[in-house]
């Protein structure tokens, strides 16, 4: 495990491209399974959870080229095996869940060994991706391992998912678009990297109506043809690069910005007193010399930001806002809809001199603007709990110890090369 050395205190300024989603990487890299032709993806992020899946694969036949200074990665999947062998499904592996929507399209059964774990921020079920793939067709048995039989083909189905889960709609259109007849999916999640996925796979011949929409209608075909796609820039780095830049007194413009996805995330900001600007895709958070909390019209109410599954204010963003509100003067509430364990990692934060007080497993009061001290701090198995640590710790000057902190690499690749372009003094410390 590596730690952050960070040396606070540096105004970051400057103009930066951020890397290509994760979370859409993911998903798109198993989507090539449902084709044998070559597929082109650019924009493709180098990561720690991307690498685990492309070795897998090749262990299992496929066949990748992976120019990494370019962000360009090549695949063709005809030599794809059509068993795991007496491993089973390596569902152990972070990601590896993705696989199964594709999977269930090419081999006649999967066995799985082992059930899926989870992280920081809770269990991640597997219960609702059994769910789609039986709808579609598969007969799943479970004794002493979980075994799926899809030897009779998949065939169009309506479900409507109890919750607005991201993998389990990923792994519906991606099944969904080979299966025989119609299927709609209701409470369907359409975050960004979900539209991604989608409009990969429509690049590749799928039919899929209502992206974007919590209803997907998928229409099967036979076939699917190779592509070339280009994965969007990660919303969640732009809006860390700009509340960087908003909490350190710098301009930061931040290139590639997806505006379209924008309009709720630039209404938080506001709720700071920072303004986004943008000149076409450049995004810009000019130097300011003070955050300041907006009073809410109704006085007796805190300011507050609610997250849950899109198209609210992302859950993932939240850690963001939390070290944007360390700084700034006044208080604010955080209500974390989604996830049980979603803000147990706020006693680091705290270590920094932060005033917070935990409501409940779900809700915390951030009181802005307090002295702050340089501190060692461990970091959470949770990606932007761990940035939003950094982030505070790069305005305190000092020397502050972010202890373990690689999840940053799960999500963010040359992340801290990109943040000393801008002026911090940051570095990792094995």
């Amino acid at each position: 495990m590596s730690d952050l050395l960070v040396r606070g205190g540096n105004i970051l300024s400057g103009e930066i491209t951020p890397a290509g989603n994760k979370n859409s990487a993911l998903p798109i890299l198993c989507a090539t399974l449902l084709t044998n032709e070559d597929v082109i993806i650019r924009n493709f992020p180098d990561l720690t959870d991307v690498n685990k899946l492309i070795e897998l694969m090749i262990s299992m036949g496929s066949k990748i080229e992976w120019d990494k200074e370019k962000c360009i990665l090549k695949i063709n999947n005809s030599g794809f095996k059509n068993e795991f062998g007496d491993e089973g499904f390596p569902m152990g592996m972070r990601g590896a869940v993705l696989l199964l929507g594709s999977l269930v399209t090419r081999m006649k059964e999967i066995e799985v060994h082992k059930e899926i774990g989870g992280c920081s921020l809770g269990i991640r079920e597997l219960d609702p991706h059994i769910e789609v793939i039986k709808a579609l067709g598969a007969d799943v048995t479970d004794s002493k391992t979980l075994k799926i039989d899809i030897k009779n083909g998949l065939k169009g189905n309506f479900l409507w998912q109890d919750y607005m889960s991201v993998t389990t709609t990923e792994n519906f259109v991606m099944a969904a678009s080979k299966a025989e007849g119609t299927s709609t999916m209701v409470n369907a999640a359409s975050e960004p990297h979900v539209q991604d996925l989608c409009n990969f796979l429509v690049s590749m011949g799928a039919k899929i109506e209502g992206i974007g929409s919590s209803t997907l209608k998928v229409t099967g075909v036979e076939e699917l043809h190779g592509t070339e796609f280009t994965i969007s820039s990660d919303h969640h780095e732009i809006t860390t690069l700009l509340a960087l830049g908003a909490m350190t007194g710098g301009e930061v413009r931040v290139n590639n910005a997806e505006p379209e996805h924008f309009p709720l995330i630039v209404k938080a900001f506001k709720k700071f007193g920072v303004k986004v600007e943008y000149e076409g895709e450049t995004a810009i958070v000019r130097a300011q010399k003070k955050l300041v909390i907006e009073e809410p019209y109704t006085k007796n109410m805190l300011q507050k930001i609610e997250a849950a599954p899109w198209p609210y204010f992302p859950v993932d963003l939240m850690p963001l806002m939390i070290a944007l509100a360390v700084k700034s003067e006044g208080n604010i509430m955080f209500w974390n809809k989604l996830y049980e364990g979603g803000l147990f990692w706020i006693p680091e934060m705290m270590k920094f001199g932060a005033h917070i007080v935990m409501c409940d497993p779900f809700r915390i009061i951030v009181f802005g603007n307090k002295p702050l001290k340089a501190a060692t701090v461990d970091s959470p198995n949770i990606i932007r709990a761990t940035v939003a640590l950094m982030m505070v710790a790069l305005t305190i000057n000092g020397e502050s110890i972010i202890r373990n902190a690689d999840p940053i690499k799960r999500a963010h690749p040359n992340f801290v090369e990109n943040l000393q372009k801008l002026g911090a003094d940051i570095s990792w410390r094995d």
